[in-house]
């Protein structure tokens, strides 16, 4: 079981870093939702291109956009 330290910080342990391909260094995306974190490994180029069609829409705030996402 993983502690948080005085620095809030939280060592992974070895079984899952190796699971997911995570090493020293390694750039991982923190997400809260509903009470829980979700850790995700961040590599270079798996988005390219995902939003190319996507069109903004001005007429909504940035806020709103995230809510809209969540419920």
């Amino acid at each position: 079981m993983s502690k948080v330290s005085a620095k809030r910080q939280v060592t992974l342990p070895i079984d899952y870093c190796e699971t997911l391909g995570i090493q020293p260094g390694d750039e991982v995306e923190i997400f809260i939702y509903d009470g829980h974190l979700t850790l995700v490994k961040k590599t270079s180029g798996n988005a390219y291109g995902l939003l190319r069609n996507v069109k903004p829409k001005f007429d909504i705030s940035d806020e709103e956009s995230r809510q809209s996402a969540i419920t």
